[in-house]
């Protein structure tokens, strides 16, 4: 028995979970740092860097999966360990006013903990998605539960946005404890259960994680789809940590306003997303290789105009939003693309090669975020400050075309029905 439509559903709220969550700490304190505490953008850019970092264990839990461990234990597991460390990031803010280095210790535990919680509860919900559904369900799923978590993370963008003006600790920490709280809960209830209703095909022969990497590093398909993720996340998240102090710095938008600006974005995801799962699998319109290559070009142009904004009066969250809206259209192909090249090594080590693509978005999303951050630092202290943000906006979008490249080259026409279940 495999894996049904309402049981991945279930399992897609804890991808929601997980985004509600970590929203609030890549967006909202790393704005709260930057704006109203005038901290360099570099410090929350690195503290969101170690949380990525943290999760170059990935591979480690998948391998752990794939032996066979218990997964619904180590999905909750995880998800507490996210809350907590939600709530110490964000106890930390208010500590930061008054002793610096107090403040920044408490942030560094809190988001080391942050990136565990995420490794631990993601990857093992990865893992059991990838052998518990058919395989002709399998990009769907990844669809269905990808767009949950966008889903979760524009919803609690917006709605933390609304309640969080006028701003004060106080205020913040009753927000967070609440979304923090409510993750957990309904992950208990959404996981619990299905574990033992399905039978996961059987656990491949125990061998050692790094005789499985080299296996699967051998994998030239494998290798170069690495290769990608990297490359593509590190654009994808460059401008995470730079995005909201743009706004506030420049454009003048309040915390509320840029945290609503943020869950807009997200928004624009969730319907790049909805437009290519709708039109690759049920209209079967367009290759794979050009879903990738059309977002990540349309990416790079709005990112052109969101550099030049100030300059030429464009309102900043429309462009946002089409940010968003490209930004998930190749998202989701990727996100198809590897659920089904997971099952298709010789030793159907799901878990370790979800792991593998897992470290390599977290490493680039780290890197990519902090460089950003370091960037509008450094160029701050030679440009205007729209001048430095649109420069390294421009940065970015030279990127994407690069990924858009990257993509035309290695992805071949046998991933033209990715993303279409049954073939």
């Amino acid at each position: 028995m495999t894996l049904g439509w309402v049981q991945i559903v279930r399992l897609g709220l804890v991808q929601a979970c997980l985004g509600a969550i970590v929203v609030l700490m890549t967006s909202t304190l790393n704005r709260l740092m930057v704006v109203e505490l005038a901290l360099p953008v570099v410090l929350p850019g690195a503290l969101v860097a170690l949380h990525y970092g943290v999760q170059i264990t990935r591979p480690n839990w998948g391998h752990l999966a794939d032996q066979g461990g218990n997964r619904t234990r180590w999905i909750i597991a995880g998800m507490g360990i996210l809350a907590l460390g939600g709530l110490g990031a964000t106890l930390a803010i208010p500590v930061l006013e008054v002793s610096f280095a107090l403040g920044l210790a408490l942030s560094v535990l809190a988001y080391a903990v942050i990136g565990l919680g995420v490794g631990a509860s993601g990857t093992s919900l990865l893992a059991l998605l990838a052998t518990a559904t058919a395989e002709h369900r399998r990009p769907a799923a990844a669809t269905i539960t990808w767009l949950m978590m966008i889903a979760g993370i524009a919803l609690t963008a917006i709605m933390a946005g609304r309640y969080l003006d006028p701003y004060s600790p106080a205020r913040l920490l009753m927000i967070v404890a609440v979304i923090c709280s409510g993750a957990f809960v309904l992950t208990v209830l959404a996981v619990w259960g299905i574990e033992r209703q399905v039978i996961a095909r059987a656990a491949p022969a125990p061998i050692r994680f790094r005789d499985g990497m080299r296996d699967i590093w051998a994998d030239t398909r494998a290798r170069n789809f690495t290769f990608f993720v990297f490359l593509s996340m590190t654009a994808y998240f460059m401008q995470e940590l730079i995005l909201e102090p743009y706004a506030g710095l420049v454009f003048g938008f309040t915390p509320g306003q840029s945290t609503q600006m943020s869950g807009a974005q997200n928004g624009g995801v969730f319907l790049g997303m909805v437009l290519v799962g709708v039109a690759a699998t049920g209209l079967r319109l367009g290759s794979l290789r050009v879903w990738v290559v059309c977002g990540c070009t349309g990416s790079a142009l709005v990112l052109l105009a969101i550099a030049g904004a100030s300059l030429w009066a464009l309102p900043l969250v429309p462009l946002v939003v089409a940010l968003g809206f490209f930004n998930g259209m190749f998202a989701v192909a990727a996100i198809g693309s590897m659920m089904q090249l997971a099952g298709e090594g010789r030793d159907k080590r799901e878990g370790t090669r979800m792991g593998l693509w897992g470290a390599s978005q977290a490493i680039a999303a780290g890197f990519g975020g902090l460089t950003g951050a370091a960037l509008v630092d450094l160029a701050r202290t030679l440009l205007p400050v729209a001048d430095a943000f649109g420069a390294v906006f421009l940065f970015q979008a030279i990127i994407f075309i690069a990924s858009a490249l990257l993509a035309a080259r290695i992805m071949t026409p046998r991933d033209t029905a990715l993303l279409v279940p049954g073939e």
